[in-house]
């Protein structure tokens, strides 16, 4: 190993240093006896070239939407262009403080007013909150929004939410840590709601229905009118997860289908990168009869002014202060870039580059759904079982050409699922060259199986131990050194 593919602490050398600073430079400080360290802080000793040399060639071996495609079904890993970066990073955002007085930061208000007005627009919703900190917990906000609207109905017999199983996975782990029994139903081949299973669960107990439309199998939900009007004829509330929201923007709004609440992840559909547990915002929307449930605070405009309210049978904060303001004003940024104009340009294209990446690859991969899919699709695996190739064997192969894998194992109605999801950004030259590739890989697979079952081979590390790295994970130097 190369001196300076090490970890930082391995690299130490007692004595080495990076920077001196000079003392007469530093003001004297006396700290409270209770702040100080009661021994000095294991901190790596490694000069300025060698800190500089290491932590570039770390971002070397990342692997982001900026260096390579990546095309992750349900993520929607779309470019965020840098003008989002560089106007969310001005001082006049940058350096606010949240216990400003709001006469202060009237600017940052008004873009939190116009950024959930925008969303109403393209949703068919009345109203937004931008206080939820991620997609799962923009869910959160809205199953709290549905149980506080049947309580105040004194309809508590409604204790159970609906979640088809083809869902996204945190729908069923929402609606149990709201205090909701989850019903699962089971979908069609195509991951479509089966109306005759919807039928029989509905009752008085039902408090509503979680659902993506298009559903993660890259299907739109052509009963949707029909779901709607019997889950609102049996008393329940109509949820809308906004992951796939990339593939209807403007040219089809949840509100119009029936929706009542939705959240929308504007780290996937309005560009800011995420992974890694962040940075995200899930902003929650409800329709009129709900919006007294809002989760606090929510911008108003009064005359001239901007102010932050709180709503009549608010569910209450869902995190401290209001939201994560930088992905607001990335969303808002990337909003205004497009426009009125050429919001509507997102979603076909998207939808196209999806059947573009699908009709290609069709004759080697096996496509379950048959028919045009929307902004992803979903493979079960090669078409030619007979080599013993599984998904994750494609997925690894992959790493070895400079590509992300896809979704695999998801959604869990196909047993060797891949879910490809382009978005609307990349090119048709990428497209090719990930096309160009799938098919190579596909042939490998029947002259060389053991190549992908052994894959990687030129990555920094080789295939893992992927439970072992979940559930045991290593996570101090200290722990590594005793392995």
């Amino acid at each position: 190993m190369r001196y300076y593919d090490r970890l930082i602490f391995e690299m130490s050398n007692p004595g080495r240093i990076g920077y001196h600073f000079k003392k007469k430079d530093m003001p004297d400080v006396t700290l409270p006896k209770q702040l100080l360290r009661a021994k000095k802080a294991e901190l790596p000793e490694v000069s300025e070239f060698g800190v500089v040399r290491h932590y570039t060639n770390v971002s070397q071996k990342n692997f982001g939407v900026e260096t390579g495609f990546y095309p992750l079904g349900s993520c929607t890993m779309k470019y965020n262009p840098k003008i989002n970066d560089e106007l969310a990073t001005l001082p006049g955002f940058a350096n606010i403080h949240p216990l400003q007085p709001q006469h202060t930061v009237q600017g940052l208000l008004k873009i939190y007013h116009e950024t959930a007005r925008m969303l109403s627009e393209l949703s068919g919703l009345a109203a937004y909150s931008l206080n939820p900190f991620a997609g799962a917990h923009g869910e959160l906000a809205g199953l709290m929004i549905i149980k506080a609207y049947h309580e105040k109905n004194k309809d508590t017999k409604r204790t159970k939410i609906i979640v088809p199983d083809s869902a996204h996975g945190t729908n069923p782990a929402s609606a149990t840590v709201c205090g909701f029994e989850t019903v699962e139903i089971k979908s069609n081949l195509d991951g479509t709601i089966n109306m005759d299973a919807l039928r029989e669960v509905l009752g008085d107990d039902i408090a509503g229905l979680m659902l993506t439309n298009p559903n993660t199998a890259g299907v739109f939900e052509k009963d949707i009118l029909e779901i709607s009007r019997l889950v609102h004829e049996a008393g329940g509330l109509l949820y809308y997860d906004g992951a796939n929201l990339n593939a209807l923007l403007g040219e089809a709004k949840p509100g119009d289908m029936g929706f009542n609440i939705t959240h929308i992840n504007l780290h996937k559909t309005f560009s800011t990168p995420h992974g890694g547990g962040g940075p995200g915002s899930g902003p929650v929307g409800v329709c009129e009869r709900l919006v007294e449930f809002l989760p606090d605070p929510v911008v108003k405009k009064e005359g001239d002014v901007y102010v932050l309210d709180n709503a009549s049978d608010s569910i209450g904060s869902l995190g401290t202060f209001f939201g994560n303001a930088s992905v607001v004003i990335r969303a808002y940024v990337y909003l205004m870039t497009f426009g009125k104009e050429h919001i509507g340009k997102i979603g076909p294209y998207a939808v196209l580059n999806a059947n573009y990446i699908q009709e290609s690859l069709k004759d080697l991969y096996e496509l379950p759904i048959d028919g045009h899919c929307m902004h992803e699709f979903v493979f079960d695996g090669l078409k030619d079982k007979s080599t013993g190739v599984k998904t994750l064997d494609i997925a690894k192969r992959l790493l070895d050409y400079g590509f992300h894998a896809p979704t695999v194992y998801f959604p869990l109605i196909f047993s060797q699922s891949m879910m490809i999801e382009p978005t609307e950004v990349e090119s048709k030259e990428t497209l090719n060259d990930f096309i160009d590739i799938m098919r190579k890989v596909a042939k490998e697979a029947i002259d060389d199986p053991e190549t992908l079952k052994t894959a990687p081979h030129h990555t920094i590390v080789r295939r893992l131990d992927e439970a072992k790295a979940a559930r045991q994970p290593i996570l101090k130097f200290k722990d590594l050194q005793n392995e």
